[in-house]
């Protein structure tokens, strides 16, 4: 009796898992009762709620992108880029070995993955390929391209459907965005930097977006094996992986430079020691903004969307981020908005909103 029992309750779990993948927006609850099947349907969270750490991630990824600018400009982009992860490593360690789930979890190879993808291979070639197309067309192209390739992808391994009105209102979102921060003018790159900037815009876009499916992936096998897993320790086990790549890219940097300060007199070491101490005394509070923000809370906030919401739905909100930069920036850095990011950015907040009201 108890092993026939067991294998109900495994089959159970099989079939609730199938019908749970299937259909994104209601659940159907499968239980055994004796030898009796019993299916029934209940409606998942409303999607206010699940569109809520979504929003909330691209409210912390801006001021984590205001604070980058920022502190990359006093460091450089690889050094900051090191640091800011180191901080947020350590903190989200803190809370994982504490409180969380640490190292352990069935899916914990599919985070680390999903991380070396996303934060490794994503953020390199987003890196790359920033000199060569500008911050605004590299963003535009980044976050589009991730939010089209990580729901196709999700679709044709997971399964996961959208309706008609939410793939209509993810375009919207889309749209606004391309409108508030297409250049507005000719860049005149040459053929050869718009080539290789566009193609590594392609795969920085790609590895943001197959690193989400792959976090969605991490938590349908952590629902399959009867476990649950917290945002925060979801966003540690991804972040190891963007730790190691960011550390690696830091060594290669310092080790560059060391090789270029061979022949510095002693004097030239003393002032260079002075102008690092001057650096860090200016750059560390951001440093500790953007950790928190961004790689911390913001990258949480991430996972916690990716738990319960399909990748085609978080990616094109998680689009808007630099849009909501703008009043930030401009608060910060006293950068004043154009009147089309205003009406782009009006448009994509009109596509949030309706996006959270359909089913």
């Amino acid at each position: 009796m108890d092993r026939r029992h067991e294998h109900a309750e495994r089959t159970c779990l099989l079939i609730r898992h199938t019908l749970q993948i299937r259909d994104t927006n209601s659940r159907l609850d499968v239980c055994f009762e004796g030898s009796n099947l019993c299916v029934t349907s209940k409606r998942g969270p409303t999607n206010y709620t699940a569109m809520l750490p979504a929003m909330l991630t691209t409210v912390l990824f801006a001021i984590s992108a205001v604070s980058a600018s920022r502190m990359a400009k006093i460091l450089g982009g690889i050094e900051a880029n090191f640091w800011r992860i180191t901080l947020a490593t350590c903190l989200l360690g803190l809370w994982a070995h504490s409180f969380g789930k640490g190292f352990s979890g069935n899916a914990f190879s599919f985070f680390l993955l999903s991380g070396c993808v996303g934060f490794g291979i994503g953020d390199l070639a987003l890196y790359q390929a920033l000199p060569k197309l500008g911050s605004r067309l590299t963003i535009l192209l980044v976050h589009c391209f991730a939010a089209i390739s990580g729901g196709v992808v999700e679709w044709a391994w997971l399964g996961t459907k959208l309706s008609s009105l939410q793939m209509l209102w993810s375009a919207t979102i889309l749209i606004g965005v391309s409108l508030a921060l297409a250049p507005s003018k000719h860049l005149g790159l040459s053929r050869g930097d718009l080539i290789t900037g566009v193609l590594y815009g392609i795969v920085g876009g790609f590895g943001q977006g197959f690193g989400a499916v792959l976090s969605r992936k991490a938590y349908q096998l952590t629902e399959l094996s009867g476990e649950s897993i917290d945002g925060m320790s979801a966003a540690y086990q991804r972040i190891i992986a963007g730790w190691l790549v960011a550390g690696i890219s830091f060594i290669v940097l310092k080790q560059r430079r060391r090789w270029t300060q061979v022949k510095e007199t002693s004097g030239d070491q003393t002032a260079r020691s002075l102008s690092e101490a001057s650096k860090w005394n200016r750059a560390w509070y951001w440093v500790v903004i953007n950790a928190i923000a961004g790689p911390t809370l913001g990258v949480s906030c991430f996972q916690w969307a990716l738990a319960g919401t399909p990748t085609a739905i978080v990616l094109p909100i998680v689009a808007t981020t630099p849009l909501v930069v703008i009043p930030f920036a401009r608060l910060v850095e006293g950068e004043q908005p154009t009147t089309r990011s205003v009406i782009g950015g009006m448009i994509a907040v009109a596509g949030a909103i309706a996006l959270a009201i359909v089913r």
